[in-house]
C-alpha cells in the first residue's frame, strides 16, 4: 500500500469509497510480495499492481463489485489453465488477494497511518481476512498503543498486538492464524498483519567512486543510504546524488553516535587502516545485520591483525564479511556494487548464491 498511499489518501479525503486489493499471501513463484496493492476509485481509475499484469483485469472488476456490495472478499489466483478466457498466474505461482471497500467510515485511521508512514514512524495494520470473525475488521498497532478492535474479544486483540509488534520490529508482513481466544490455530481466524516500518539503513564509509556505486545500489534496494567520510572535499552531495545523507565526520565517531539495529547494513570502503580499523572496531560491536569491508586478501589479513590488537574477539571478527560482496569477478565500481547487492539479497532471503540453472526446486526462498 505504501506505493499508492498518496493517491488513495486523496480519494479518502474526498469522501469516496474505493476498492483496495492487497496481496496477503503468496506461494511458489508469485510475482509480487505480500503488501503489494491495487486500488480502484469510484470513477474507475486504477493505481498500483498486485501481479505484474497477470490478473489485474479480474482484480479490477472484483474491486468494483466489492465497492457496490460492501462485502470484502478473499480471492485466490493460481496457475491458469489452457483456455483463452482463464484467469491465472502465468509464472506458476499462487497469490491470495484480499479486496475490501475503503472509506472514512470503514478505515477512519487512514490519515494517521499515512502520516506515520511519511514520517518514518513504525505502524502496523492488522485486518481479519477470513474465519468466523468479522471479515474486514481492522486494528492499527502503534508503538505504544492500538486503535480499533477485531471484534472477537480482548484476548484475541492482545495476541494479535503481541505478534504485530514483533513483526513490526522486523519489518515483516504476513498472515497469522488464531482461535477465538488468541491461541494459534490454522483452522480459525486469519489475520493479515502489514508492517510499515522505516526503511533499513545502509551506512557507507569512504567517499570514493566505489561508494557512489554502492550507494546507488543500496537506494535501489530500498535502503536509507548515508555516506560518511572525514574529508569534506570528497564527501559532497554532488558526488553522491543517490545518498539520502552525506556526513562529514570521522567514521568511527559518527557510527558510535548513530542508531544501528539488526537490519542495518555497514559497508566500509575507505581502504585505509586509519579509517577502517577504528570504524570496524565500533561496527563489530553493534547489532548490525551486515558488516562488510573492501580490500584484498592481504589487506583483510592485516585488518584482522589490527582488530585483534584492538581487543576484538574471534566471535566478533567472524561477523566481518571481507572482502565484501559475492564472488562475481567484479572489477569496476558498478560491478562491485552489484556483488554487494547480491550478497545482501542472498542473506535476506537465504539463497545459495549459485546459478539457478545449477539448482532444482523452488526459486524463491522463505
Amino acid at each position: 500500500m505504501r506505493d499508492i498511499l498518496a493517491q488513495i489518501e486523496k480519494w479518502w479525503d474526498a469522501g469516496e469509497t474505493f476498492g483496495l486489493a492487497t496481496v496477503v499471501r503468496t506461494f511458489h513463484s508469485a510475482p509480487r510480495e505480500p503488501g503489494a496493492a491495487l486500488a480502484v476509485s469510484a470513477g474507475g481509475e486504477v493505481i498500483g499492481s498486485v501481479s505484474g499484469g497477470c490478473v489485474e483485469g479480474a482484480v479490477y472488476e472484483l474491486a468494483q463489485e466489492v465497492c457496490q456490495t460492501g462485502q470484502p472478499v478473499l480471492q485466490r489466483y493460481g496457475v491458469s489453465d489452457d483456455t483463452a478466457l482463464s484467469v491465472g498466474l502465468t509464472c506458476g505461482g499462487i497469490i491470495d488477494i484480499f479486496v475490501e471497500p475503503v472509506s472514512k467510515k470503514r478505515f477512519p485511521q487512514l490519515r494517521e497511518v499515512a502520516a506515520a508512514i511519511r514520517d518514518g514512524r513504525p505502524v502496523g495494520v492488522t485486518t481479519v481476512i477470513a474465519g468466523p470473525g468479522q471479515v474486514g475488521a481492522r486494528r492499527v498497532i502503534w508503538a505504544a498503543a492500538a486503535d480499533g478492535t477485531l471484534a472477537a474479544g480482548e484476548r484475541l486483540d492482545q495476541a494479535v498486538d503481541d505478534d504485530a509488534r514483533g513483526m513490526l520490529a522486523q519489518g515483516l508482513t504476513a498472515v497469522r492464524h488464531y482461535g477465538e481466544h488468541g491461541e494459534r490455530r490454522l483452522d480459525e481466524l486469519s489475520v493479515f498483519v502489514q508492517s510499515f516500518a522505516p526503511p533499513p539503513r545502509m551506512l557507507v564509509f569512504g567517499a570514493i567512486d566505489f561508494a557512489a556505486a554502492v550507494a546507488r545500489a543500496g537506494k535501489f534496494l530500498g535502503y536509507h543510504v548515508t555516506v560518511c567520510d572525514a574529508r569534506p572535499v570528497f564527501a559532497t552531495h554532488a558526488r553522491f546524488p543517490d545518498a539520502d545523507e552525506v556526513v562529514v565526520q570521522w567514521p568511527h565517531r559518527y557510527l558510535a553516535d548513530t542508531p544501528v539495529d539488526e537490519r542495518t547494513v555497514i559497508c566500509v570502503l575507505t581502504h585505509d587502516p586509519k579509517f577502517d580499523v577504528p570504524v570496524l572496531e565500533v561496527a563489530l560491536r553493534t547489532p548490525a545485520g551486515y558488516i562488510g569491508a573492501m580490500g584484498s586478501r592481504r589487506t583483510h589479513e592485516d585488518r584482522l591483525a589490527r582488530l585483534r590488537e584492538a581487543g576484538l574477539t574471534e566471535a566478533e571478527l567472524a561477523r566481518l564479511r571481507s572482502p565484501i560482496g559475492l564472488d562475481l569477478g567484479a572489477r569496476t565500481p558498478e560491478e562491485t556494487a552489484v556483488s554487494v547487492a547480491a550478497e545482501l539479497i542472498q542473506l535476506r532471503w537465504g539463497g545459495s548464491g549459485r546459478p539457478l540453472t545449477d539448482t532444482a526446486g523452488r526459486i524463491h526462498h522463505g
